[in-house]
């Protein structure tokens, strides 16, 4: 399975470096030198990462034969894409990858249906599950431990314990997806989703 792990941005310096914006949990793992990435659009690779380095919280990536600032500006906005076996899971406990947890069906602790996980959506104070119920509306699930107590991928179920007025009558809907969030754009990335204390990743 084919995941985004970054978008590459400006070039830095004049000796082929660029800036990246991560879009997994796991950089190391992903954007290591020697790793080997497709792109979007897929004219532009496969790059190989010969380098990285940490500049100002930012990372900073040069690809094999990548030696100036023109070269390094033309890749501007590349997706970087890693091959990940879809059975994998993220290192720490407790997290999942999107592709994992879309489509799970969400039930209450008490059995009751709520809908479908059709999108994940990443915040900056936390990630929601986008819901779709049966009505077709969508109903945002903020995730979190002390709302969704259960993952169960084997059932392929997600089960919360809704606070009042999340899921009820009063429960904010989303009339479109596009008005749910501002997280990954692209739906695929690669980015761990973490149930912890505010949702925050790791």
């Amino acid at each position: 399975m084919q995941l985004v792990v970054a978008r590459i941005g400006r070039a830095h310096g004049i000796k082929g470096e660029v800036t990246v914006e991560v879009r997994t949990d796991e950089p190391e793992q992903r954007l290591g030198p020697g790793a080997v990435l497709a792109t979007d659009p897929a004219s532009t690779g496969p790059l190989t990462i010969e380098t990285g380095r940490v500049h100002s919280g930012r990372l900073l990536l040069r690809f094999e034969g990548v030696r100036d600032r023109t070269a390094a500006e033309a890749l501007r906005n590349t997706l970087l894409i890693a091959e990940v076996d879809p059975e994998e899971l993220p290192e720490e406990d407790g997290e999942y990858y999107d592709h994992q947890l879309m489509d799970l069906d969400v039930v209450t602790k008490d059995g009751a249906e709520v809908g479908r996980i059709t999108e994940i959506s990443h915040l900056p104070s936390q990630d929601l599950f986008i819901v779709e119920r049966p009505d077709g509306s969508e109903v945002m699930i903020p995730f979190v431990e002390s709302i969704v107590t259960e993952i169960d991928l084997e059932e392929q179920r997600a089960v919360i314990d809704p606070p009042p007025g999340l899921i009820d009558d009063r429960a904010e809907i989303a009339s479109s997806r596009d008005e749910s969030a501002d997280g990954d754009a692209d739906g695929d990335g690669d980015e761990g989703v973490d149930a912890g204390a505010d949702g925050d990743r790791p």
